[in-house]
């Protein structure tokens, strides 16, 4: 699949899911326009979009928690990337090894 084929949402991001790939866990979310797909693809390292700062942004430029990517997934509609990488260091930018340690909603059985 090329990157033209991927489906960006109006502002011309799509959603970048990052995961360890020996373990499966899921580290973090990001987003992604057309050029930071084309970055990380061709650099093998997780670049994406600040929507706050208006910037790409390369995972470990400052902290030194690098991602090296092994693997980029296209969900079946085509508007959802599944990274994988292999995470040095802590994902969130709290310190912590995922962005999902911080909480949960009950869910209660039906």
């Amino acid at each position: 699949m090329t990157i033209d084929e991927l489906t960006f949402d109006a502002a011309g991001l799509i959603p970048a899911v990052v995961q360890q790939y020996d373990t499966r866990e899921v580290l973090m979310v990001g987003w992604m326009n057309a050029e930071a797909v084309r970055r990380t693809a061709e650099s093998g390292r997780s670049t994406f979009w600040s929507r706050s700062r208006q910037q790409y942004w390369v995972k470990g430029e400052s902290s030194g928690h690098r991602q090296h990517v092994k693997q980029i997934l296209v969900d079946c509609d085509a508007d959802t990337l599944l990274v994988l990488v292999d995470q040095e260091g802590p994902a969130c930018h709290t310190g912590t090894h995922s962005c999902f340690e911080h909480g949960e909603i009950e869910v209660k059985a039906a």
